[in-house]
């Protein structure tokens, strides 16, 4: 006897247009699923919580797994870095091809951070960028980087398609603003502010292979605009209905003088923003107090990263 549950019958389906795949899911709804990585999807559908009639492979369509640039109109491969470019990335591409693309590493590097904290080696080499933020999970590793860095995700559906702000597609536990019939596609990054710094923060039961308890992204970079001189973001995962930004925290940065003073201040509103839930690996009060402690940690590893490059 099995100690789980087998995957029930599906139908596997490779597509090889978007158009087809977008009729399909519009066709079928809920029976049908896309299917980038699996690392999630197969899970769910061994322990019975989904159970798609038809999974529609879209990894293979054209851009799904590619890393680019845009220049002038045109896109390319991102083999070099130009000041005037920005960053595209397919949904389907895993989280070791963009944790350890030279170019992200070295331009975008949260979120190289970000990619390289999920799960475990082996299961990064199939779990996809896309496939974590679709699965709407307040955990996802990689949701507070894209919060934090304003990334945009594409999405392709019967009428075409629109770009939804990362702000905007988190709608609640499993839920985002994908519509029926839509597919996310890619997750766009404008360029970065110059002298930008970012950390990634990931507390879990283990060093390796866990879900985030409390996820911490601090993303920062010099901004004239602001009274204190800078403009700093910070992301959470796995303390809320959804990834989210703690705003007033944003806010009082921008206001107040860097500085461990600030930092503290902002650390406690970050607290103040999360409203965690307890469970089997933390308790409530546990994942409030770590967003202090892990928002302050992350804060002071940034401004060191601006201070040190002044």
């Amino acid at each position: 006897m099995l100690p789980r549950p087998g995957l029930s019958s599906f139908d596997y389906v490779r597509m090889s247009a978007h158009d087809e795949a977008t009729r399909l899911l519009q066709e079928h709804g809920e029976a049908a699923r896309p299917l980038m990585g699996g690392t999630d999807l197969f899970v769910r559908m061994r322990d019975g919580v989904i159970q798609p009639q038809i999974l529609l492979d879209v990894k293979h369509l054209p851009g799904m797994r590619d890393i680019v640039c845009h220049q002038n109109g045109r896109s390319q491969k991102l083999m070099a870095y130009d000041e005037q470019t920005g960053l595209t990335v397919g949904a389907a591409a895993t989280m070791n091809e963009v944790g350890r693309c030279a170019e992200v590493l070295a331009h975008y590097p949260l979120l190289a951070e970000a990619a390289n904290s999920v799960a475990s080696y082996q299961l990064r080499n199939r779990a996809t960028l896309g496939g974590n933020l679709c699965n709407g999970s307040p955990a996802a590793d990689t949701a507070p980087a894209v919060l934090v860095l304003d990334g945009r995700l594409a999405l392709y559906g019967p009428d075409g398609e629109r770009d939804v702000p990362a702000n905007e597609f988190f709608l609640g536990p499993g839920k985002t603003a994908i519509r029926a019939g839509e597919l996310l596609t890619a997750i766009r990054f404008s360029r970065l502010p110059d002298g930008a710094a970012g950390r990634y923060i990931k507390l879990g039961r283990n060093k390796a292979g866990d879900l985030s308890i409390v996820g911490v992204a601090v993303f920062g970079f010099p901004d004239e605009t602001a009274s204190s001189g800078y403009c700093f973001r910070i992301g959470l995962a796995s303390v809320a209905p959804t990834p989210l930004r703690p705003l007033e925290a944003e806010a009082l940065l921008a206001q107040n003088p860097p500085g461990e003073e600030t930092f503290a201040q902002a650390a406690e509103k970050a607290m103040e923003a999360a409203s965690p839930i307890g469970d089997v690996r933390a308790s409530a009060q546990y994942r409030q107090a770590m967003v202090r402690n892990l928002t302050l940690r992350g804060l002071r590893d940034v401004w060191a990263q601006l201070s040190g490059a002044r």
